[in-house]
């Protein structure tokens, strides 16, 4: 048994599925190697996976790949404080939920693609404005909103449980660091898509939103390794 109560060998699949997650969540880089019509700097990362995009199954099933792998990690953590209560800390849980979040709303985002390019496609942009594109973009929005709500609990509360708790030695160490830099690239994002929306163009909305989502990433592959390494959720 480990120190928090679990069993040593248990740990193992959740960072596999974590660590497998983060790797499908950015196959959005394979726009470095292959030829999509979309400059990288000024769309969104979902614009990659629109229905009028060559591509666009392709990235659609590496996203619902990537959130259903979260999902389950996250459950399954969940599902295993429940069952030893001197690892049911308050900022663990809220963790591990904030990922079940992520990973849900992530895999959702696969299942409600916009149909086509706003930043782009200027056509595309008035209908949106006029509210004349299907009601996936409306949809999309939300689950988008829900996945970067749930990453961005997820990636605090669990910092915060390794820090406190003298857990995941790793996460607690570079955790801190990471954090910072989403939340700035997170605002970058924000109000970028504040000002394309106001008519005021792109301000490298993809660049950030591209930085944001990396970010989420590599903080997945620094927990997934904190998780092997020391053996316990």
């Amino acid at each position: 048994m480990s120190r928090n109560g679990t069993s040593s060998y248990t740990a193992w699949p959740v960072a596999l599925l974590i660590g497998l997650g983060a790797a499908a969540y950015t196959a959005w880089v394979l726009e470095v190697v292959v030829s999509t019509g979309l400059n990288p700097i000024e769309t969104y990362v979902s614009e990659l996976a629109a229905q009028d995009q060559p591509l666009g199954g392709l990235f659609r099933a590496t996203d619902f790949t990537a959130g259903l792998l979260v999902f389950a990690g996250g459950l399954t953590s969940l599902s295993r404080l429940v069952r030893y209560a001197e690892s049911r800390r308050r900022w663990a849980v809220l963790g591990w939920a904030g990922l079940a979040l992520f990973g849900a709303a992530t895999a959702a985002d696969a299942w409600l693609p916009l149909s086509c390019t706003p930043t782009v496609d200027p056509e595309c942009a008035a209908r949106e404005t006029a509210g004349l594109v299907p009601a996936t973009h409306q949809a999309h929005a939300v689950s988008s909103s829900l996945a970067m709500a749930g990453a961005l609990v997820g990636l605090v509360a669990l910092t915060v449980a390794a820090r406190r708790y003298d857990w995941f030695a790793p996460l607690a160490r570079y955790g801190p660091a990471l954090i910072a830099l989403e939340l700035l690239a997170t605002a970058w994002t924000l109000t970028s898509i504040a000002l394309f929306t106001a008519g005021r163009g792109t301000w490298a909305l993809g660049a950030g939103q591209r930085l944001q989502v990396l970010l989420v990433a590599v903080w997945l592959g620094l927990l997934a390794y904190s998780v092997h390494k020391e053996r316990r959720t």
